[in-house]
């Protein structure tokens, strides 16, 4: 059928919420359907596109950020829009979305944080990674964060995978690298007055089972002016955890073994700042002072033991420890939030799905027309590239579906610019995007940075309007 959904008479037209890595591999997979003609709208409800790429990747890390070179080639492409500064659920209900488009795709990623749930978690100078990562990357939710970082001198960071080890290294980084990357202004003024001399790097299983990747923590090691410090008690592989490493093939484990090793003899080194590596150790209690304010953290430590599966687990064992600390960052893990109109399954902190396709709720029928895809259906594993075929897999879904898509819908293009304009919402289009991104470059340029980061929405709308 020459005007079946899909065709050139009678193009699909499909919604996209949220602008990180995954949004934009949905619209990639959906450009190369061959045969398929089809328009995307991106949302979201920052001014700026690329959610973590922009807001989470740290900015000595510049070569990661460079994927967005690929999201470039995506927008160029005919069909492509973006709608940024528009919040589903305050600018634009989900059902002004369906009356519009044939399929919605939520995008929206995990923007909070798990919580420990034990006592002192609330205390002064306790925080989530996920703020000080927003912070010093001049995420708007974030910038008002303040951090002692003046006055603390020792820190614990709960959890050893690649978030912790960036919290640590930016913590610990000299000033002069930070300050030509596009870290946040005020946040380099305030680690250029930082004091902080020891991270206890808290990791609840063994040394075998380090969440790091290898490149993560020789990284901080090879910075010159810190030492990576593992006692022998914490370097040590147990008889479970040496069985279980003659079976595995990732040669991720066998290299953090070989270098934690090679840590435990090298000894407590020479430099004055220390990285130290805990294993085996959970956190039961943050500790604080009369006024509130965190003092040390009481750790519990653990032996391992082999689950059903093969698997090491840590339990407690009768022994505790406090460690004076000043600061505490949670490195423990992203969760999603809840956005009003959409599906939540607050047990695992994600969209309920099928395989892509939303769920009325877990375990419940599908919502026709609606699709998740990235950490918003799947929780929050993978690196930016695990984005890829997990929104290959959900279009996959889209695509089976469309045969049996049945919806009456305004799929004319103007239909949602109307809609903006008469709720009177200042909405960003790509070329305004462009447009703070060559002013954020320029105005890094004129003192040796990357790029100066605008961390306030009413400044890039400012510098978006004066540029339109």
């Amino acid at each position: 059928m020459t005007n079946s959904l899909g065709s050139e008479s009678n193009p699909l037209r499909v919604a996209v919420v949220g602008s990180g890595p995954s949004a934009f591999y949905a619209v990639e997979a959906l450009f190369k359907e061959e045969g398929l003609h089809v328009g995307v709208d991106v949302f979201d409800r920052l001014p700026t596109p690329y959610g973590l790429v922009r807001g989470g990747v740290a900015p000595d890390h510049q070569k990661i950020k460079s994927v967005v070179k690929v999201y470039e080639k995506i927008s160029a492409k005919e069909g492509f829009r973006f709608f940024g500064n528009v919040k589903l659920g305050r600018d634009v209900q989900v059902e002004d979305l369906l009356a519009r488009y044939h399929q919605l795709i939520f995008a929206v990623g995990n923007e909070s944080d798990r919580r420990m749930g034990i006592p002192g978690e609330d205390l002064k100078g306790v925080f989530s990674a996920t703020e000080f990562v927003g912070w010093y990357n001049a995420h708007p939710d974030y910038r008002d964060r303040e951090f002692d970082l003046a006055g603390a001198r020792e820190v614990a960071v709960v959890g050893n995978g690649n978030v912790a080890m960036d919290v640590t290294r930016i913590m610990v980084e000299d000033g002069e690298v930070l300050a030509k990357t596009d870290i946040a202004d005020y946040a380099l003024r305030a680690l250029e007055t930082c004091k902080v001399n020891t991270v206890h790097l808290l990791g609840r299983r063994g040394p075998a089972q380090a969440a790091f990747s290898p490149k993560e923590i020789q990284e901080i090691n090879k910075l010159g002016h810190v030492d990576v410090v593992v006692s022998e008690r914490d370097g040590s592989l147990d008889e479970v955890s040496r069985d279980w490493v003659d079976q595995q093939s990732k040669g991720s484990i066998q290299r953090n073994v070989q270098f934690l090793t090679d840590q435990v003899a090298a000894g407590e080194g020479s430099q004055a700042k220390k990285v130290r590596c805990r294993f085996l150790v959970s956190p039961v209690e943050f500790l604080g002072d009369e006024e509130g304010h965190l003092r040390a953290v009481r750790i519990q430590r653990s032996e391992l033991y082999l689950d059903d599966s093969g698997t090491p687990r840590p339990k407690g064992i009768d022994e505790f420890e406090e460690i004076p600390v000043q600061l505490a960052f949670k490195a423990v893990g992203y969760r999603g939030v809840p956005v009003m109109g959409v599906p939540f399954d607050e047990r695992r902190g994600v969209i309920p799905n099928q395989d892509g396709r939303v769920l009325e709720s877990a375990g419940e029928p599908v919502l026709a027309r609606q699709y998740v895809v990235g950490w918003a259906k799947r929780g929050p594993t993978g690196l930016i590239g695990t984005n890829s075929p997990d929104s290959k897999a959900t279009v996959a879904m889209m695509i089976e579906d469309l045969p049996d898509l049945e919806a009456t819908v305004d799929a004319r293009p103007e239909a949602i610019v109307e809609l903006l304009r008469e709720k009177e919402i200042d909405f960003v289009s790509y070329q305004d995007w462009q447009n703070l991104d060559r002013h954020e470059k320029a105005e890094g340029e004129k003192s040796g940075k990357v790029r100066q980061k605008l961390s306030d929405i009413a400044e890039m709308m400012e510098v978006i309007r004066a540029a339109r």
